[in-house]
């Protein structure tokens, strides 16, 4: 059965720098790369890897650089949609030889994988840190609707609409949101919504919409409820999802979090 890998909030910075002063978010990426190329031969289906925004720290053409290196040893195709510390011309320039990359504007596109189809939709609002789907992604995504009919649909985003109970992070998710979801709700076929931006493995339930946020490869966001106080990174481990489409009991996409890096086994359940 077909399906993808979602990593997200790569954050990668110029080489031998650390993100915000503490998290090497270039080996980050490396050890994620390394586990998914030692798990391909058990991830049946899987054909490329999504990478739902916050590649780079600030957007530079360094940075961009230093991603395309790492992601070169990545032994599958990869397609990406930028985040809020992305910066669109600069993303550009760097992928403008990537099949899904558009020539120009906001950096949708769309990808079938046969029972489902992938719509990514670019919600970078330059120079805020909040998300924002323009006219152009509602029309992207109304014309990508309509021609796939009653066909299961993933919608691949970095800001999220769902609320995550985190305040600080809440307050910069899509701020347009609620026109997303009435749109996917109308869809006659299963949707499922697919986010970063938040740094932690989440998920909910908005109308029939189920919503998921991706941990990100890096550094985490510290899961703190109280109002007031700003984000703040954790080093926790990093960790991508697997996103596999199973035909029965009844078709629809299975995800499954692995945690990057070597650790002990497998061996055989045994007394």
């Amino acid at each position: 059965m077909p399906g993808f890998i979602q990593i997200t909030d790569t954050h990668i910075v110029a080489p031998g720098a650390l993100a915000c002063g503490r998290s090497d978010t270039g080996l980050a990426l490396r050890r994620t790369i390394e586990t998914i190329n030692a798990k391909r031969s058990l991830l049946d289906g899987i054909d490329c890897v999504i990478v739902t925004g916050d590649l780079t720290d600030h957007g530079r053409p360094e940075e961009y650089a230093h991603f395309a290196a790492l992601m070169q040893e990545l032994t599958l195709p990869w397609l990406a949609v930028p985040g809020n510390h992305d910066r669109r011309a600069e993303m550009r320039a760097a992928f403008a030889a990537k099949p899904w990359m558009p020539q120009s504007g906001p950096i949708h596109w769309l990808r079938d994988f046969g029972p489902f189809s992938v719509i990514a939709l670019d919600t970078l609002l330059e120079g805020a840190h909040h998300g924002h789907l323009d006219g152009d992604g509602f029309a992207f995504l109304d014309a990508a609707l309509a021609a796939m009919g009653d066909q299961p649909v993933v919608i691949a985003t970095h800001h999220p609409w769902m609320q995550t109970g985190i305040p600080a992070m809440d307050a910069d998710n899509l701020r347009n949101g609620a026109a997303l979801i009435e749109r996917l709700e109308a869809h006659p076929a299963t949707v499922r919504m697919l986010s970063g931006h938040v740094h932690r493995a989440m998920t909910g339930q908005i109308g029939r919409i189920n919503c998921q946020i991706a941990p990100a490869t890096c550094h985490a966001v510290l899961t703190d409820h109280r109002s007031g106080p700003e984000p703040q990174l954790i080093l926790e481990p990093g960790a991508f999802s697997v996103c596999r489409w199973i035909a029965a009991p009844g078709p629809g996409l299975v995800s499954d979090q692995i945690p990057t890096g070597v650790f002990s086994g497998p061996w055989p359940f045994q007394d």
